[in-house]
């Protein structure tokens, strides 16, 4: 006890004349910790909301939902389980605004029934949200609402039929904000979408039966019962707990990556604690020296800096920890978009525990690095220079740190993600990462001193010698600036490539605009319709509803109980909706067989082609059999091609194509395309064409494109506010480290000074210096990055690598920049004062 008030009492004495570069030596790890906690008190808040808001979110305790009308025996099924019942149809339409003369593509939900059980609609004024449902009214999007300038009501027509606006959505019900950029909600009632007329044969309608169970009702075990057979007729049941769990899965990768970013900030802090405390040590071997030569042994020099950096890094943990706890209430705000529910933000006391416990563990591994060499710090260091290294055996306790440090990060994924493959890829990634950046700076170094410009001029060579010499921050600032830089580039590479292939989409002779839902008598007058508005008509097709019933002499059943043939249900359970032409798409390429456009009818048999990758799926080839269901009526078919289909282009595509003479009578809906040259041209046809086809849909994709790029904005926004902490903690090593590196500053200043050298010759090495500081780590992070987007846009999201520079440049412009300002400004104080007054401070 009185050896442990010893080594206290002579810390606290030790660290009087440096409590502020220890401060400084901490200060890297706050911003780590505060994303840590602050992350994970949003994720814990999020799972626990999730749970609690279950049943509110699907709004039932069971659903089932598909995209036709639940059959005959399965709404038997459905009615006989106990309990109230609802329904709704969604599908999408326009809205026509006939007093302001404009129109909207609208998501459209009929109502029938008390539905939503559990939460409610939120609406203005309240009474609308069940007011609409007895009457001819509406609610409608608040922002649709405000963008067009309407009231609760006014008017608004929906295929053939009138409504007034009953009240303002706030929010469409268990959706996020984002999707009403896409296309504005509308509820009404069931009863009254009759009269639009827009549910017709082969309509993309979208069906759901909910229903409310009494206490007690074990949803689950119905569910379990009964999924199949209802999956095999292409419907599915969802109850609280799949929801549950759905949600919860949709918001793992999320996690996951804040969590990545949170670790990363919290290792660069902490590579920043192991750089500082080296060079805290390196000052202080003479004063350890003196110690030793008075008796004081190795371990117990040792544990009088390690009680130094313990409390202090305890410290700013802690600071972290309450840091993070107020951010964290920003989480939900920036996120709220792409929530369907409203996350609470009640402090989080184990997200605080984990980044006490996780930030003091790894704090003290890395400032340990540095440190066990003090130990081993003889007395004779009094009497050598003090840049002279110890010489000795390899000392393996440091590789013992260095297993401890993987080991904890490892751990603390594995708890976080409770994947233990998961968690060693992030780990082995953040090892590469981090082992890539280091070779980095061992290189550089390398060959600065192999390959040393000695011809060059007295500034250029000291600047360059000042990236090898003793004390130097080249590894540090490498792997700091250089991961931040990484970060940051690689936010704007794929930022670009995402936004530069929405813009493709609308480049050029891409059509841009698709009519939907025409029936076949319609059909003649609106293609007219559009050449008379002088746009050409691209694309003009048939499509028909069909279900697949036999294939290869098995019926469906047979081969969905067919667990070894391993058949994809997706493709055998679709409503598959296809046209018929005689002859091939250009844009279709043929693979295989040979393409028959036309039945010639009698004995002739009819043969189809199929999509590649679906005929895969249905393990069929050239030659086999399918037979179909179209309306009611059995046709035999056989696949005579398959095709790669190209869904680049802005066009119909389609998996099973008929040739002509076989539907030609069978209820069927057309889609034309066609390409607007402007926005104007766009607004003026779709005015005419919902007005004299109320029932047609026109989608304007340079409309969707805006709403995508919103959506890139939205997300671009939120990743840039987790990789500030990245690249904040970069920031706080540069700074530290630089202040830190001062003092070696002043003494080689103090030396070029003596000899004769200018202030201005000693300004212009410091800049040379961190002009290459700045471009090697930036050059650094930005190959990484270049690396990194490369491969996430090959083999991830699949674009064509094609970066824009301009932003790359800026990147490692701002970075240079950035490392310059912050080390002259460090550097005024090494060249205002005389080599004298220098001196003297050093002696005293």
């Amino acid at each position: 006890m009185k050896n442990l008030k010893f080594l206290i009492r002579t810390a606290y004495r030790d660290s009087r004349q440096n409590r502020g570069k220890l401060a400084m030596f901490m200060s890297s790890i706050i911003l780590g910790i505060a994303a840590l906690v602050a992350i994970n008190s949003f994720n814990y808040n999020l799972v626990n909301d999730i749970d609690r808001q279950a049943a509110s979110l699907l709004g039932a305790d069971l659903t089932v939902n598909g995209n036709r009308e639940i059959a005959p025996k399965l709404k038997a099924k459905f009615d006989s389980l106990p309990g109230e019942s609802a329904r709704e149809l969604e599908l999408f339409s326009m809205a026509s605004l006939e007093d302001v003369n404009e129109m909207q593509f609208v998501r459209l939900k009929a109502l029938q029934g008390n539905f939503p059980f559990y939460g409610k609609l939120k609406t203005v004024p309240v009474e609308a949200a069940t007011d609409f449902r007895n009457s001819n009214g509406a609610l409608v999007d608040d922002g649709f609402m405000i963008q067009h300038g309407l009231s609760v009501g006014d008017s608004i027509k929906l295929g053939y039929a009138t409504f007034y606006i009953a009240g303002r959505l706030q929010s469409a019900f268990g959706s996020a904000g984002v999707t009403s950029s896409f296309a504005p909600t509308i509820y009404i009632s069931l009863s009254e979408l009759n009269k639009t007329k827009l549910v017709k044969e082969g309509s993309l309608v979208d069906y759901t039966y909910y229903k409310k169970l009494p206490e007690g009702f074990d949803a689950d075990a119905w569910e379990e019962e009964q999924k199949m057979l209802f999956r095999n007729e292409g419907m599915r049941i969802t109850t609280v707990k799949e929801r549950k769990e759905a949600l919860n899965e949709a918001f793992d990768m999320l996690n996951y990556f804040l969590n990545a970013v949170a670790l990363v900030s919290l290792l660069l802090g902490c590579i920043g604690v192991a750089s500082s405390v080296f060079i805290y040590v390196k000052n202080k071997i003479p004063s350890i020296a003196v110690l030793r030569c008075l008796g004081l042994k190795g371990r117990q020099a040792f544990l009088i800096y390690f009680i130094q950096i313990f409390i202090l890094g305890s410290i700013a943990v802690a600071l972290g920890a309450f840091l993070g706890s107020f951010i964290q209430l920003i989480l939900p705000l920036l996120l709220s978009d792409f929530l369907p529910l409203e996350v609470t933000t009640v402090l989080s006391w184990k997200a605080i525990g984990e980044g006490l416990v996780v930030g003091s563990t790894v704090t003290i591994l890395f400032a340990l690095l540095p440190l066990i060499s003090v130990r081993r710090i003889s007395p004779l260091r009094t009497l050598r220079s003090s840049f002279e290294e110890e010489e000795g055996e390899r000392d393996y306790l440091s590789w013992l740190v260095y297993f401890g440090i993987i080991i904890s990060i490892f751990v603390f994924l594995w708890y976080l993600m409770s994947d233990l493959i998961m968690s060693a890829y992030f780990t082995v990634g953040l090892i590469l990462s981090f082992v890539l950046l280091y070779s980095v700076s061992k290189a550089i170094m390398w060959a600065v001193r192999k390959y040393f410009p000695r011809k060059w001029s007295f500034v250029l060579r000291q600047g360059l010698a000042n990236l090898y010499r003793p004390n130097n921050q080249t590894q540090t600032l490498l792997i700091s600036i250089g991961l931040g830089t990484a970060v940051l580039a690689m936010l704007f590479i794929i930022q670009g490539l995402l936004l530069k292939n929405v813009q493709q989409m609308d480049a050029g002779n891409q059509p841009n605009m698709i009519l939907y839902g025409i029936e076949t008598d319609q059909r003649d007058s609106l293609a007219a319709m559009t050449r008379e508005n002088g746009l050409p008509l691209i694309q003009q097709v048939p499509i028909v509803t069909i279900r697949l019933e036999e294939w290869k002499g098995r019926t469906k059943s047979e081969w969905l109980a067919d667990t070894v043939a391993d058949i994809s249900r997706w493709a055998a359970n679709r409503e598959a909706r296809v046209t018929y032409r005689d002859s091939l798409d250009p844009f279709d390429k043929l693979v295989a067989g040979k393409f028959i456009g036309e039945y010639k009818g009698g004995n002739d048999s009819i043969f189809v082609s199929l999509g590649a990758d679906f005929a895969e799926q249905l393990k069929v080839g050239i030659g086999d059999e399918l037979i179909y269901n179209v309306q009611g009526t059995r046709i035999k078919t056989y696949v005579s091609s398959l095709r790669k289909l190209d869904f680049t282009k802005m066009q119909a595509r389609f998996f099973i194509v008929f040739p002509t003479g076989v539907l030609e009578e069978a209820p069927q809906f057309h889609v034309l395309v066609t390409k607007s040259p402007d926005t104007k041209t766009t607004a003026e046809f779709r005015g005419k064409v919902v007005t004299a086809f109320p029932n047609v849909s026109v989608v304007d994709l340079g409309m969707i494109l805006q709403a995508l790029g919103d959506i890139l904005d939205k997300v671009s926004y939120i990743i840039k506010f987790m990789a500030a902490f990245s690249i904040l903690t970069g920031l706080i090593v540069l700074i530290s480290s630089l202040l830190l590196s001062k003092f070696q500053r002043i003494k080689e200043s103090v030396l070029l000074r003596t000899i004769g050298a200018s202030r201005k010759q000693i300004l212009q090495i410091n800049a040379t210096e961190y002009v290459l500081l700045g471009a090697l780590s930036a050059a650094t992070g930005i190959c990484i990055s270049l690396a990194g987007s490369f491969l996430l846009a090959t083999f991830v999201l699949e674009l064509p690598f094609n970066i824009q520079w301009l932003p790359i440049l800026a990147v490692f412009l701002f970075v240079v920049g950035l490392t310059v300002v912050i080390g002259m400004i460090n550097t005024r104080e090494v060249v205002s004062k005389s080599p004298l007054e220098v001196l003297r401070k050093e002696v005293e």
